[in-house]
């Protein structure tokens, strides 16, 4: 065998290609022939990286099209980071049971292999391979590099292998991810070395005693705000290379990148919320980030793998950032300090009483102080200032970037709040700011407005209202009102970060372009049909997963302790999924009494 076509199967088996299994290659728990000879060193990992070229302005596929699968993305693929550098092993990364014996080779001439099995990178006092095959019977991350003379040389190879002690298949991608016995993540800004494997379906199924589609050094760590404290606890990866760097890898037929997220409906009991939420604003033309359904096996102790790892259905879903294949703004420098370089890319967020550094300072009256209520009376009256307000990137914010970006901002506030209403169209995209009220109120999202409130501000453009983010409280599902599809509207509790959107809605001309979108929407993505229709589409796929998942969470133990959510309490999947239909259309009713 070429040299050239080792290295191409070990490229495929340790980050990229077609899904494993089924294209005659050996079953994971069968013995593994060594290979030919270890692959020639790549000159460097590859990627799709983040440079400041701008993409085309287009929607790329919606969650659930038939067309949105791997490779039906228009765009270049590029290489993917291996974790094959000068030595290969003949046993690919995967789980395992019982035992697994791997052997290790390499092209260098008068090298000798040293290797590690905790994760820490090879140096010249680590254990020497003596050709005979390794025998995992654990979890482990095995590390390996050529040195000459007690020098290193080449490139460190890594593969990852997980013990495990059961079988399990689903007609969902399966995700696992081990945490090497660290125990349990605490901290929001502490990454945890982890393995993170990918299996995708083949043939329907997808099989854990396959070879994962992706499998890949990884940090995660919780994530979230009162959602960090769930049972059923959300989590941030990062996906790196040998080297702890980033390492862009397009998962489930979502593009490339190395940030992700692990989302956890909890209390969301018909596990659909976001889905439906990000696929309909996208189709509307607003950004939003892709998603997919997964199921989660999550080991942060040191032992093998086991069933009662399983963590049920979780959301796959692009986390907010501008780069590439995301939200895709220019790339701000912190030396881009005069116009235009200075005036985009931006992306901000509205987070009420949790928003971090840097915040951009307001000019004016500040709101009274009121507390962030689920649906009841608006708070923070009486000011006409905006507060807790996040700037997410640029990241590091220079100085003149965040005068310039506040400045911004301030003439926009301030043209809200003369009278008559100035014209505030000079400074935002009145287009994306009317869709998202269509959106926020037609679900009665209980953070509309006010925490997870993005939007963004490219070079030379306007301001632009989302991404969109965060609707596991809506549609039915949160405060003491936002459950009532009939009353009400979300913004009128919204003084107290902004009051943007209490100000547009009394503007008539911003209203009548709210009205016309909104009958233009209720002929198509918005009519009845097509809200049922939406929900059946993403449910259908979860016939099989709500079965653990809910044996896993059972909605009686979910809402035996609720607190300020509320929602239904069915015990089925399908009452839980009619409970949604009906509010949804019952509220789209409502609101064609009002607009």
């Amino acid at each position: 065998m070429g040299w050239g076509i080792v290295a191409l199967s070990l490229w495929l088996a340790h980050g990229c290609g077609e899904p494993r299994g089924g294209h005659g290659e050996p079953a994971p728990d069968d013995p593994v022939p060594p290979i030919d000879a270890p692959t020639a060193a790549p000159s460097q990992p590859t990627g799709a990286g983040e440079g400041d070229a701008a993409m085309p302005d287009e929607q790329p596929p919606r969650v659930g099209d038939a067309d949105a699968g791997a490779g039906a993305i228009d765009e270049v693929i590029e290489p993917q980071p291996v974790l094959i550098g000068d030595v290969a092993f003949s046993v690919p990364s995967q789980t395992f049971r019982d035992a697994l014996d791997v052997s290790m080779s390499t092209l260098i001439d008068a090298g000798e292999i040293r290797y590690t099995t905790d994760g820490t990178l090879p140096t010249a006092a680590s254990e020497l391979y003596d050709g005979a095959p390794v025998t995992f019977i654990e979890t482990a991350q095995l590390r390996a590099q050529v040195f000459i003379a007690g020098a290193p040389e080449g490139l460190v190879s890594t593969a990852l292998y997980v013990a495990r002690d059961f079988e399990f298949t689903s007609d969902l991608p399966v995700v696992i991810v081990d945490g090497y016995g660290a125990g349990k993540p605490n901290d929001k800004d502490v990454y945890f070395d982890a393995a993170l494997m990918v299996f995708e379906p083949v043939d329907g199924v997808a099989s854990i005693a396959a070879l994962p589609t992706i499998a890949t050094r990884s940090g995660y760590h919780v994530r979230g705000q009162s959602s960090s404290r769930f049972p059923k606890t959300p989590y941030r990866l990062e996906l790196w290379d040998n080297h702890d760097e980033d390492a862009d890898h397009a998962l489930l037929g979502m593009p490339a990148q190395s940030d992700w997220a692990l989302i956890s409906p909890y209390y969301d009991r018909t596990l659909i919320r976001n889905p439906f939420v990000y696929e309909l604003g996208r189709e509307m033309g607003l950004t939003a980030p892709r998603v997919t359904h997964v199921e989660v096996f999550l080991s942060y102790e040191g032992r093998v793998l086991q069933e009662s790892d399983y963590q049920g259905v979780y959301w796959l879903t692009e986390t907010i950032k501008n780069a590439r294949n995301r939200i895709d703004l220019a790339q701000l420098r912190e030396t881009d300090t005069m116009l235009p370089a200075i005036s985009g890319g931006y992306v901000f967020k509205f987070d009420q009483a949790a928003a971090e550094e840097p915040t951009l300072t307001c000019s004016g009256s500040e709101p009274i102080a009121g507390g962030f209520g689920f649906g009841g009376p608006p708070s923070g009256e009486g000011g006409t200032c905006w507060v807790d307000l996040e700037v997410i990137d640029p990241e590091p914010l220079s100085p003149q970037q965040q005068d310039w970006l506040t400045d911004y901002i301030q003439q926009f506030h301030d043209s809200l709040h003369t009278s008559p209403i100035g014209s505030y169209a000079d400074s935002i995209d009145v287009a994306s700011f009317v869709d998202y009220l269509i959106v926020n109120e037609l679900t009665r999202n209980v953070d509309a407005y006010v925490r997870s409130a993005y939007f963004h501000k490219d070079r030379g453009g306007k301001l632009h209202a989302g991404p969109l983010w965060d609707y596991n409280f809506s549609l039915a599902l949160g405060g003491q009102s936002s459950g009532d599809p009939m009353g009400g509207f979300q913004y009128e509790g919204s003084r107290n970060v902004s009051n943007w959107y209490p100000r547009l809605t009394g503007d008539p001309a911003f209203m009548a372009q709210v009205a016309t979108r909104w009958q233009e929407l209720r002929q198509t993505l918005l009519s009845d049909a097509a809200l049922r229709a939406r929900v059946d589409d993403l449910a259908a796929p979860l016939a099989q997963a709500v079965e653990r998942e809910y044996a896993r969470w059972p909605v009686a133990e979910v809402y035996a302790n609720p607190g300020i959510v509320r929602g239904s309490t069915a015990p089925d999947w399908e009452t839980q999924l009619q409970v949604m239909r009906d509010f949804v259309v019952d509220r789209a009713a409502f609101i064609d009494t009002q607009w």
